[in-house]
């Protein structure tokens, strides 16, 4: 970025977000320890502001206030002004989003604006977006910054006194009951969290709320795997269906490039908030995977390969990580990129494709989306094809180019910009959606994909044994968070699931080790969201709850239980145990709030299947894709050749016996190695059936 006279601070910063107001006429530093020191020093009250590149409402913020010269000037006067990006800081967002709403009892969101006292950094004012004026029923953000700086000013003691009662507040939300050492972990959560999602689902449209509408994959994949466990759930399954097939058919779906929107705006799904976030499309790839797996229905065999596709195509860098999100807005304007006109789209097909294509994406009904036209699936392909008396098959190939030309017209508008920085939680994410994918799709292009990003977090992100959380421009920096080890933990798993390697399995070790030390609260269970060796902020957080993102305390629980049973290390098996037991209180009152914790439950009380096959690699091959057809979705099959050397003790007393063998296993048991591939398929047709 060029320097501007007005040029900042944040010049020297490697996010997006940052950089996007380097050249505000608002003096901006980066959350750092001279920024700090200076507010101590010159005794200014901190205007801490945080948000992340793609956020809709941080953009108009940033437009109406801090490129105003007359705002910055207050701005520079009374405050030391902070911008963080939350995406780099989650640390820092989530403390200060909690105090937002203990400050002023109402939901937190981006931009976030806070102002902290200069010594101890806690909030004595709070909000979200401000507009420049009185507007919307909120006042001005002028008239804000000069009455925060004279109560400052003035008022010193009561902001003291406020100051010590909000701390109060903040520590006790992370005061939970002292678990009962005879605490007894049982299956009971499970079914009261998938009768939550059963009663609040939305029978007509998916989804679990009213509008707005986000996808929450934590929720679906909780009625996936319900369905997947003894005495299976049949609603549980339709729920989680339904809503997958509601949201492909909708406007939250990109029909043209695939992947998905953050959330919508309508009861529908039909218009979307039109970012596209890479925490959002990693677990969604991985839960259409699955429901193909299980349904069979081609709908969501299509959009998971046109999802997987996107995020190699759009989203994967040229060194191998996958970027953090796409705009919202566009040329200044929210989704110009995305949307159309029908005299438009009559000049790109011809008369047969747009007589299908109208009907089929909703351009023969009224605009939807600010005089435009957003694309969904408004009428069913066989219903049209019925209509005009065409072969579904030979109606589909139009739509396809007609979408196709769609698309490339679509490329030649200015797009919105994309965040390139690199993020290693969200890498895992990600990775472990491509790595299902290329499972249950048998695609190596998709199980290459996952390889190069993993192959990037180790290569850039991993430094003298531990990992950093954010890359780009060359640089790797801040200290990574429980999200990054578990996320990645987690990844590293799957990715051994879809194709072995020793050298993945030696770092799933490390990362596995690096959680226990540096993360893990031996006194009372459960990790903490920052290193014992981080930053000393207001407050140290230990988080079981789901929030846009699974738990870093539930992924940890898994992915150490899921490890721990596969090379036999009881401290991962006991930690994750600790952890459950340490959410226990909460669990059992908001089940369907910790949805990712119980997945670790769930291997707890039904130990999943993961199968060792074992031999010469040919021979693998086949018994691993008679394997992947025939098991359920929280079965992992580990195909590991023969000749492969340093494993763990546990893995090398499962040889081949002399041919290709399979070691069926549950938790601490195993049944005998099988050493003849009907026998396998039998057992596991068995298993399958119930």
């Amino acid at each position: 970025m060029s320097q501007s006279p007005t040029a900042n601070a944040l010049l020297g910063e490697t996010s997006p977000y940052l950089l996007q107001h380097a050249n505000n006429p608002v003096s901006w530093y980066p959350w750092s320890e001279a920024a700090l020191d200076k507010a101590r020093r010159e005794d200014k009250p901190i205007l801490l502001s945080i948000g992340y590149s793609a956020c809709h409402w941080c953009h108009v913020m940033a437009h109406e206030s801090f490129e105003n010269s007359e705002t910055a000037a207050i701005m520079n006067r009374h405050f030391i002004n902070i911008k963080v990006d939350r995406e780099e800081r989650p640390d820092l967002d989530k403390i200060y989003q909690l105090a937002q709403q203990l400050l002023t009892q109402r939901s937190g969101g981006w931009p976030l604006t806070m102002i902290l006292t200069p010594d101890d950094h806690v909030p004595f004012f709070g909000g979200t977006y401000f507009p420049p004026s009185s507007r919307y029923g909120l006042p001005g953000f002028n008239e804000i910054l000069q009455r925060v700086a004279e109560f400052y000013q003035t008022e010193r003691d009561a902001i003291r006194q406020q100051n010590r009662s909000l701390m109060e507040a903040i520590q006790q939300t992370q005061t939970t009951p002292a678990s009962d050492d005879n605490t007894e972990l049982n299956p009971k959560p499970l079914f009261d969290s998938t009768q939550a999602l059963i009663q609040s689902a939305d029978n007509h449209y998916g989804g679990f709320s009213s509008a707005p509408k986000f996808p929450h994959p934590a929720n679906i994949e909780r009625l996936l795997h319900q369905h997947a466990l003894p005495e299976a759930d049949q609603q549980a399954l339709q729920t989680g269906l339904f809503t997958l097939e509601k949201m492909a058919l909708g406007g939250i779906y990109d029909h043209l490039a695939g992947g998905f929107c953050r959330y919508a705006v309508d009861d529908k799904w039909l218009i979307p908030h039109f970012e596209k976030m890479l925490y959002d499309n990693g677990p969604l790839l991985a839960l259409y995977s699955d429901a193909w797996h299980i349904s069979g229905k081609a709908l969501f065999k299509k959009i998971a390969i046109e999802t997987a596709d996107w995020l190699m195509r759009e989203m994967q860098s040229a060194q191998g990580g996958y970027y953090s999100s796409m705009d919202a807005d566009s040329e200044g304007e929210e989704g110009k990129f995305y949307v159309w006109t029908p005299e438009l789209v009559r000049t790109l097909l011809t008369a047969r494709e747009y007589q299908l294509l109208a009907p089929h994406m909703g351009l023969d009904q009224p605009a939807n989306f600010e005089g435009h036209w957003h694309l969904h699936i408004s009428k069913s392909l066989p219903e049209i094809a019925e209509a005009l008396s065409l072969d579904v098959n030979e109606a589909e190939q139009i739509i396809n180019s007609a979408r196709h030309k769609l698309y490339v017209q679509r490329k030649g508008r200015i797009w919105p910009n994309r965040d390139e920085k690199i993020l290693t939680s969200w890498n895992g994410l990600a990775i472990k959606g491509m790595a299902i994918a290329a499972i249950r799709f048998d695609r190596d292009d998709y199980l290459a994909s996952a390889e190069r990003s993993l192959s990037f977090i180790y290569d850039k992100l991993w430094q003298d044994g531990r990992l950093l959380a954010t890359y780009k421009d060359g640089k790797s920096h801040v200290n990574a968070y429980l999200d990054d080890y578990a996320f990645m933990l987690d990844a590293v798993l799957h990715l051994l699931a879809a194709r072995w390697s020793s050298d993945w399995l030696d770092f799933a070790i490390q990362l596995a080790e690096c959680l226990l030390e540096m993360f893990h609260d031996k006194e009372n269970g459960g990790f903490f969201f920052t290193s014992h060796d981080h930053e000393q902020l207001i407050q140290r957080r230990k988080d079981f709850m789901d929030d846009a993102i699974p738990a870093g305390n539930g992924m940890a629980a898994t992915a150490l239980l899921a490890l721990g049973h596969l090379i036999n290390e009881p401290r991962y098996i006991e930690a994750s145990e600790q952890c459950l037991t340490a959410a226990w209180h909460a669990v059992k009152r908001l089940p369907h709030a910790h949805n990712a914790l119980l997945l670790a439950l769930e291997n707890v009380c039904f130990p999943a299947q993961q199968i060792i096959l074992r031999g010469p690699q040919d021979s693998l091959n086949a018994w691993y894709r008679q394997c992947q057809q025939l098991i359920d979705i929280r079965t992992q099959v580990f195909a590991i050749p023969e000749n492969t050397t340093g494993l763990p003790d546990i893995l090398n007393q499962r040889p081949a016996k002399g041919r290709t063998t399979a070691y069926i296993c549950m938790g601490f048991q195993c049944h005998e190695p099988i050493t003849d591939l009907q026998t396998l398929t039998d057992s596991l047709i068995k298993s399958k059936a119930g």
